[in-house]
Parts: structure tokens; sequence; C-alpha cells
């Protein structure tokens, strides 16, 4: 998914990956823990974390934004590719977002 958003900068630390868009930060990867922090809004990171805490962790707030962990093993790969797209969208400037719209994959049959 993240393959699929434009101009993705990735950088590789011990133990995680993070994802920028022209220097801006919007997302992390921990593989050990199988999870991902990503940009939010603060009424977002909020409602996520009160809907499913089992899944949402509130991680810290920074600049106006929420940033939550998301435990993978609780979400759906549709719902994760969202939040992967606004945290993205959140970090991108204006003209370089409104040129890339969230796409849905449609998947063929099996």
């Amino acid at each position: 998914m993240i393959d699929r958003l434009a101009e993705v900068e990735r950088a590789q630390a011990r133990d995680y990956t993070s994802f920028s868009v022209r220097g801006k930060r919007f997302g992390y990867y921990w593989p050990r823990t199988k999870t991902v922090g990503l940009k939010q809004t603060l009424s977002e990171q909020e409602a996520l974390v009160a809907e499913r805490p089992d899944v949402f962790e509130a991680q810290f707030t920074s600049g106006g934004f929420g940033w939550v962990v998301v435990y993978l093993r609780g979400i759906e790969a549709d719902e994760l590719t969202e939040l992967v797209y606004e945290a993205w969208r959140l970090s991108a400037p204006e003209d370089l977002a409104e040129a890339n719209p969230l796409r849905r994959v449609s998947r063929g049959r099996r």
C-alpha cells in the first residue's frame, strides 16, 4: 500500500522503517511488534482509541496531530489502507494530495 502513494521516502533504522513525503514524516513500521505508527488528526486519534483500544493506542501528539499505534493483527487491509492514506495526505503538500486521491484496488476473483 505504501508503494501506491506518491513520493514516499523510506528511512531504515535498526528497529523500524519510517515513511515521509517531501521530508514530512507520516508513518513508522516496527516488524518486531507487528505495529505501525500513523499520523492522524487529534479527533481521529481520540475516536480510534476510544472505539477499539485493543487495535489502536495513542502514541503522542505533535504539531496539532495525534499519532496512533496500530496493532496489525486487529485491522483489515482496507481500513489500514485508508489510515495510511490519511496519514500520507496530512503530510503531503496540498497539490500533491489533490493529484493523488485514494485509489481502491479491486480484488480479483479467487
